[in-house]
């Protein structure tokens, strides 16, 4: 049997899937990611080649998962309609501010005392696992742009999976300092806060509105023929993408803030133009496209043994990372936030981990030894995967209460059926 013949068909069912799951999925207590992960586990489970464990192919691993990551801060971006402001993302600032580094601190005490890691490989998995994922966050995000679908709890887990995973990379550069390192404490400690907070964070935030800010006058604001726009070619969303992440990288700033602010800039340049629906959706097909690829390799890890080096200790790790860890650095962020207490709890439970998670930990473990990569990767896709299946499944019926609630209350800002 030809291997080029096969992929072809593989590919070709892939793509239809893509398209035709959704659909299918929506009313069911099912996602798309659940299916990906067990079709994954299923057809490598009965494969007799080898399974793509992460710490076999830790380059390609590094890549793929940054490259499906970038895509969805783009596609998160391009459908904010909410200008940037303090008052009006004041809940987000909060996650921001106060959750995430809560949520880093808490993990990474739970992993050193539960599973015994030292300060720097505790660090990183605190680091990893404290950003939400903006790609398996996707259903329960704001609508394409201009569709009104933007209510508080879905923009301000929009805005935060959108910022969370640059703001989570000078914690990931900590972990890695500590790991290279002895001393806790010396010149190298200025080194981090100059580069990788200040400079990175900095050259992120503007690069990246730079770029945003000169393709929206390019595609909306240059003489009528000229305009970007008028090509009608969603494909453009990935020349914002790549160009805003690999001129911020050249720059040795975070590329993923700069990407989330480049769309952002982009979105500010002409809110109410047709043309963001059509680079929405092709980001957004992109993004789902390479999301289903690496879930289903995910599943054939798990199939080939990833979750091998966990004990009770690691479950129970798990346990309170999901149901402890994020809901009360969630809840403490949002006390007094202007939002009624099932807003904020929901806000609070779904700080749903995946591939950004997996790109932080292939990253900081091909740029330094942490001595603990199997039980790393094992603990992590055990979050993954509880979190795949427990926000999958609560997630539609819990978003459709809070819905039925603002209709009852006249709140509701947008019309869903």
């Amino acid at each position: 049997m030809d291997p080029y013949i096969v992929l072809l068909a593989g590919t070709g069912a892939l793509i239809l899937l893509v398209a035709w799951l959704p659909m299918v999925l929506k009313e069911l207590p099912l996602s798309l990611p659940m299916f990906c992960v067990g079709f994954g586990f299923a057809a490598f489970g009965l494969s007799t080649g080898d399974t793509p464990h992460p710490l076999a192919y830790p380059a390609v691993t590094e890549r793929l998962t940054e490259l499906v990551v970038i895509v969805a801060l783009a596609g998160a971006g391009l459908k904010i309609d909410r200008p940037l402001g303090l008052r009006s993302w004041s809940m987000t600032w909060r996650l921001l501010g106060i959750a995430m580094p809560l949520s880093i601190a808490g993990i990474a005490l739970v992993a050193h005392w539960l599973l015994g890691l030292g300060a720097a490989a505790a660090l990183l998995l605190g680091a990893a696992l404290a950003p939400t994922d903006p790609v398996l966050a996707s259903d329960i995000q704001v609508g394409p742009p201009r569709s009104g679908e933007e209510d508080e709890v879905r923009f301000t887990l929009t805005a935060e999976a959108g910022l969370n995973d640059g703001l989570a990379f000078p914690f990931v550069h900590l972990a890695i300092f500590l790991a290279l390192n002895d001393a806790l404490a010396g010149d190298w400690v200025w080194e981090w806060v100059a580069l990788d907070v200040v400079w990175k964070l900095g050259a992120g935030i503007g690069a990246g509105w730079a770029v945003g800010a000169a393709l929206g006058w390019l595609s909306f604001h240059m003489p009528n023929r000229a305009r970007l726009s008028r090509t009608g070619d969603g494909f453009v969303a990935l020349g914002v993408t790549f160009l805003a992440y690999g001129v911020t990288e050249l720059l040795h700033g975070y590329g993923f803030v700069a990407v989330f602010v480049a769309a952002l800039a982009l979105r500010s340049a002409e809110r109410h133009s047709r043309y963001h629906d059509q680079l929405h959706d092709f980001a957004e097909q992109t993004e789902r496209l390479l999301m289903m690829v690496l879930l289903v390799l995910f599943g054939g890890a798990l199939a080939g043994g990833l979750l091998d080096p966990l004990d009770w200790w690691g479950g129970l790790a798990v346990v309170a990372f999901l149901f402890v860890v994020r809901p009360l650095a969630g809840w403490v962020s949002l006390l007094g936030a202007p939002a009624p207490r099932e807003e904020r709890a929901a806000i609070a439970f779904f700080g749903i981990r995946g591939l950004g998670s997996f790109y932080y930990l292939a990253f900081a473990l091909n740029q330094a030894p942490f001595g603990h990569g199997a039980q790393l990767w094992a603990v992590l896709g055990l979050t993954v995967l509880v979190s795949i299946a427990l926000h999958g499944v609560t997630v539609t019926p819990w978003m459709r209460l809070l819905d039925a609630k603002r209709r009852v209350q006249g709140v509701l800002p947008f019309g869903r059926g």
